[in-house]
Parts: structure tokens; sequence; C-alpha cells
């Protein structure tokens, strides 16, 4: 992607997060990545991966959670994914951690909200309007 001679190239292929309960924690990330076009898929090891097809860019795999809990941010493309991963979060069972909203002290149009998943990391969804 490039806009006014800035190029993004994605730089990590994929993260894995160890989790305390596997079956929680699919679902919270099954539920909190759809508005986003993410989808889960089941691994041969036990471990499952989220992401849009083609690109399962999450894996969970049990034996956790990491201490201290990290930070995992989503690309949205949209304001309005950006609130639904918000609600689907939280309805997922995920925690307040920041509600859908500008964040200036990043840059003028990092849109983002951001919800502790079952093991405390902190998961935001993120639109990038520069």
């Amino acid at each position: 992607m490039s806009d006014a001679g800035v190029t993004r190239r994605v730089c990590i292929d994929h993260v894995t997060l160890r989790v305390a309960d596997m079956d929680r924690s699919r679902d919270f990330y099954a539920r909190a990545l759809e508005p986003l076009g993410g989808r889960a898929v089941e691994l041969p090891s036990g471990e499952v991966a989220f992401g849009p097809s083609g690109a399962e860019d999450l894996v969970l795999a049990e034996g956790g959670p990491a201490r201290p809990p990290v930070h995992v941010a989503f690309a949205a493309g949209t304001r309005e994914q950006v609130e639904e991963f918000h609600v689907a979060a939280l309805a997922a069972g995920g925690r307040d951690n920041g509600s859908p909203g500008l964040r200036p002290r990043y840059h003028a149009g990092y849109f983002a909200a951001y919800v502790l998943d079952p093991d405390g990391n902190n998961v935001e969804a993120v639109v990038d309007e520069r």
C-alpha cells in the first residue's frame, strides 16, 4: 500500500500466543475477529490460527498465558470495523480497555479500540486514516 510516498510493508508473518484455555480463547478470537474478516483454521498441531483466508497471522497454542501480557493490534479497513470488533470482543467475554475513538497521541488519523482477551492480553483493532 502506498500513500503520499509512504509504503507500508508487513514484516511479521505470524505471532503465536500461549493461552490458558484453548476453547475459551478460540471462541473469543473467532467472535472478536469476525468483523475484520478473520476466521479460524485448525492446525494439525492442535493449535488454531486466525486471519483472513491465506493469512493466518495469529496462532493460539495451549500452555500460557504469556507473562507479562502482550499487545496485539489488528488492521481494520474502516472505523465501522473497529467499532464492530469492540462490540464483538466485549460480547465474547473481553474486557473493555479503550472504547473506539481517535488516538491523536499516535497521529491524527489513528482510530482504534482496545479489549483485554481472556488471558489479559491487550487486543486492538486500528484503522490508519492518514
